[in-house]
């Protein structure tokens, strides 16, 4: 194969590594915003 070839596949495999980091930082937030939604909700029960 040629060094063309090489960076090609390293490319993508950067790119890959990204979209897959990208999408564990947005599974998480999503926890998160679940998180405090369910925080927000206790603190109102005791507020009032």
């Amino acid at each position: 194969m040629s060094a063309t070839v090489y960076i090609f596949i390293a490319n993508v495999a950067v790119w890959l590594g990204v979209a897959g980091y990208l999408a564990f930082l947005a599974s998480r937030s999503a926890g998160l915003e679940k998180r405090i939604r369910q925080l927000e909700l206790l603190g109102d029960e005791h507020d009032g």
